[in-house]
């Protein structure tokens, strides 16, 4: 029997509430999900995650590894910045110093 894509995203919010926001906000980020489409997860980068180059190489190395793992359904993930952040200049390496 094949599941619906609303019970696969019900699993991949789960795999990341449970295993893979609490890794990422030690370092100040987050990682949202936004949609489930013929195996493809799109996440959205937040926090210090969003414009990270490391934030790429996590997603690629460690959360596609997880997803598919625990939810066989999944064949890759695309990982999206936070545009909002992007627009309001916020840059995760660089504070907002007072001239």
């Amino acid at each position: 029997m094949e599941r619906t894509n609303e019970e696969i995203s019900k699993d991949i919010k789960m795999v990341l509430e449970d295993k893979v926001k609490p890794a990422v906000a030690q370092h100040g980020g987050t990682i949202n999900f936004m949609s489930f489409e013929e195996g493809v997860v799109k996440l959205q980068m937040a926090g210090s995650c969003s414009g990270c180059a490391m934030s790429k190489i996590t997603l690629q190395n460690s959360v596609e590894g997880m997803l598919k793992h625990y939810v066989p359904e999944v064949q890759s993930i695309i990982g999206e910045d936070d545009e909002q952040a992007a627009a309001g200049g916020y840059t995760p390496y660089y504070p907002n110093v007072l001239e």
